[in-house]
């Protein structure tokens, strides 16, 4: 009788692992299942995220950047040129100064003497000022 209970026994306990085995093999699947509707999740949100960008007309990331260093760069060159017609009026101002001191200044009209018509004007300036 020993034999029947040592063997009644232990097909009990193998019969128990055998409920356990069951059981986490259930829980397994439970969880296989469930990453599975995770990741339809986030595609689906992702897809609506997405679309919801598109919709609200927003750029990229990348895109951002790109037009920021187009700025940076437009900013460095209006300021380079900003120097330069600095520069180029100081040298203009410097040549009118030099050449004001070696020519006699020009004599305007009294204000009682008639002003040269156009055809006049046009006359006494070779130029055509």
């Amino acid at each position: 009788m020993s034999e029947t209970t040592g063997g009644s026994g232990g097909s009990r306990r193998g019969g128990g692992h055998g409920i356990f085995d069951d059981l986490a093999g259930v829980a397994s699947g439970a969880f296989s299942a469930l990453a599975g509707v995770r990741a339809e999740v986030e595609a689906m949100a992702r897809s609506q995220a997405e679309l919801l960008v598109q919709r609200l007309d927003l750029v990229k990331r990348e895109e951002l950047d790109a037009a920021l260093e187009v700025a940076r760069r437009a900013r460095e060159g209006q300021e380079a040129l900003e120097g330069r017609v600095a520069a180029l009026e100081a040298r203009l101002a410097e040549l009118a100064a030099t050449q004001a001191q070696s020519t006699a200044p020009l004599a305007l009209p009294a204000a009682n003497e008639p002003a040269l018509s156009g055809e006049a004007r046009t006359e006494a300036a070779p130029d055509g000022l």
